[in-house]
């Protein structure tokens, strides 16, 4: 037999004695059906706007499995703060005695890229059910890392990200949406060697209903990437980023109570990167728009915007807003008046035989009706 080095590859004979050999299925952040929406021993991105929901939809999601008897880690490098990080907990649901144990549950905030490899180290060790790191975009300074080098991307992954998966955790890292519209429709902000990486699935979150302390609010979670395709499966829907869950959170006598809610048949997306203003400035284009080049020449939009505008306008059955038609210019009305008082009369009662009225035929005696004329007549 030639060198086999038995360390170096995985055990394919021990993996076909298990028998029954599936792909993976998402188990964490269970929706109301038993589907979950984050995959253990994988890194998962949840990203969307500010406010968007996202550290409340993975504090939950977290509570769920302390509730189900897993341990959970968070790394808070927003420095949202213990107190209220663990206040909120408690608020959803969190049993004291869970957080009280650090067999069970740990919360950090590292100064330093050397903490932070300190607890990656005793996370291997410890092997929790749940990582909840928020946010990436905090986590790459404190590695020295730039957020739009995709070497320096691959290098936080590979020594933070990627050993705490390898423990076993579902690891949902919070990232933000990137900043430009057209950009917005791919996803999070940054290289794109973040999608690349990740090897659970990649949520977008948007807004339904604002949420509100003392009375929560409503997100829609939709499906940017799933790798191994377990929750796009049980999800359905052909849009390009399906729904994964509608997320519900409310107040309850000060405790907050929440749900993630599969999509029924024929729920459609919120359109992502679309603004309603878009879909103003569209329906007011006349001749109406014909094609996503039409769009892009006439207003000077980039390509996904444009496109993405335009599905939205054709989806809401191309509505057209018909602005009020543009006044006749005055051409100086007000000097003109003073100079030619008539010209503010009714046409039928301006005199006939002024230079203004230009439509009037000409009369052969026309001239004739002068003051001296007027007078004689009267004689």
């Amino acid at each position: 037999m030639s060198a086999y080095n038995v360390d170096s590859y995985a055990d394919i004979a021990e993996l076909l004695d298990r028998g029954d050999i599936k792909p993976p299925v998402p188990t964490v952040g269970l929706r109301s059906d038993g589907v979950g929406v984050f995959y253990r021993e994988q890194v998962n991105l949840l990203f969307g706007n500010p406010e968007s929901g996202k550290t409340l939809i993975a504090q939950c999601a977290t509570v769920d499995e302390l509730n189900r008897g897993e341990s959970a880690l968070i790394v808070d490098l927003d420095h949202n703060g213990a107190g209220a990080t663990i206040s909120r907990l408690i608020a959803m649901g969190a049993d004291e005695e869970i957080l009280r144990d650090p067999e069970r549950f740990r919360y950090c905030s590292p100064d330093d890229a050397e903490q932070l490899a300190l607890i990656v180290a005793d996370t291997v060790a410890w092997q929790p059910a749940v990582v909840l790191l928020d946010s990436l975009g905090e986590l790459l300074p404190l590695c020295g890392a730039s957020s739009n080098s995709p070497d320096d991307f691959s290098r936080v992954h590979a020594d933070i990200l990627k050993p705490l998966a390898k423990s076993g955790a579902a690891v949902i890292v919070i990232d933000h949406l990137a900043k430009n519209t057209d950009s917005q429709a791919f996803g999070s902000t940054g290289t794109a060697a973040k999608k690349r990486a990740i090897g659970g699935t990649s949520l977008r979150t948007t807004v339904v209903d604002a949420f509100k302390p003392g009375s929560g609010g409503k997100a829609q979670l939709t499906i940017n990437k799933d790798r191994h395709g377990g929750l796009r499966a049980a999800s359905g829907g052909d849009d390009r980023e399906p729904i994964a869950a509608t997320f519900k959170m409310w107040d309850e006598n000060g405790d907050i109570r929440w749900t993630f809610i599969p999509p029924v048949q024929g729920e459609r997306a919120v359109v992502v990167g679309v603004s309603e203003a878009d879909i103003v400035t569209l329906s007011e284009l006349l001749p109406v728009p014909a094609s996503q080049r039409d769009v892009k020449e006439r207003l000077g939009w980039g390509s996904t915007r444009s496109l993405e505008a335009l599905r939205e306008w054709r989806r809401r059955g191309e509505p057209t807003t018909v602005l009020p038609a543009p006044q006749p210019p005055m051409w100086g009305a007000e000097e003109h008046s003073e100079e030619h008082p008539e010209a503010l009369l009714p046409e039928r009662t301006r005199s006939s035989n002024t230079e203004e009225n230009i439509s009037a035929p000409r009369s052969p005696h026309r001239g004739l009706g002068s003051k001296e004329h007027s007078e004689g007549a009267l004689l």
